[in-house]
């Protein structure tokens, strides 16, 4: 890659201060890319990351507290002992994104990590619209395309997938193909917690964006309108978070 002054911006780990060093141990800071005024996550938040919020601030999430989360099956069925460490019920790889999380979870998550929840339209424009200087070929910079994949939703993690099916369900937080913007699972995997809000029958609902491994590329395509109410919590919804580009990278 050419390091020029704005790649370099472009696609960042986060750094330490100047002169300082990372404990022994430490956990890897998120990889981000930098888009205009915002850092993104470059995947979705994982179990492993998740689960440092939860040792630091002592959270129990609702669904561990109400005995489990949701999942469809001819309607919403909760599902006892699914939550953010078992996605499924059973021992889970720490790479997987964490679901099972309400919108004030994910907030709260990201307040943590020094960022917040993105709004639908900086979720598109960091989505389909590509904006590295030199990005990798097939992708062109100013393009806006039909998937956060680029022009097919090859590489996405779906549930119509030609051929065999890699991931059954949700696939580990990078492990799909690189997108639009280097951004993973922007289009599939799991749906992702916008802050834009509305009245519901259930009370305030949230955007959800980007669709998930339960449905087909349809639902990874723009102008798809999912809410879902802020106290909801399934085993499809995960985040992930935006931080100001003139703050200090994350590194939580």
């Amino acid at each position: 890659m050419r390091r020029t002054a704005l790649t370099w911006l472009l696609l960042t780990c986060a750094a330490l201060p100047a002169g300082a060093t990372r404990p022994t141990g430490a956990p890897p800071a998120p990889e981000t890319v930098t888009l205009g005024a915002l850092r993104w996550d470059r995947t979705e938040v994982s179990i492993a990351r998740f689960g440092r919020f939860v040792a630091d601030t002592g959270t129990r999430t609702r669904a561990e507290a109400e005995g489990g989360g949701f999942e469809f099956s001819g309607g919403w069925t909760r599902r006892p002992g699914w939550t953010w460490r078992m996605p499924e019920g059973r021992p889970a790889s720490d790479a997987l994104p964490a679901v099972h999380l309400n919108f004030d979870e994910a907030a709260a998550f990201c307040r943590w990590a020094g960022g917040r929840l993105p709004t639908a339209a900086e979720w598109d424009a960091a989505a389909y619209t590509e904006q590295r200087s030199d990005p990798p070929p097939p992708l062109q910079r100013g393009t806006t395309y039909p998937y956060p994949t680029g022009s097919s939703p090859e590489g996405a993690n779906t549930s119509d997938n030609a051929g065999p099916d890699r991931w059954p369900t949700a696939a580990p937080t990078g492990a799909s193909r690189a997108g639009v913007n280097g951004l993973f699972d922007m289009g599939a995997n799991v749906w992702e917690w916008a802050s834009d809000t509305r009245p519901g029958s259930d009370g305030p609902e949230r955007r959800t964006m980007g669709g998930s491994w339960w449905y087909g590329a349809s639902q990874m395509r723009a102008g798809v309108d999912a809410w879902k109410p802020a106290r909801f919590y399934a085993v499809y919804i995960g985040l992930r978070c935006v931080y100001p580009a003139d703050g200090p990278a994350p590194t939580r």
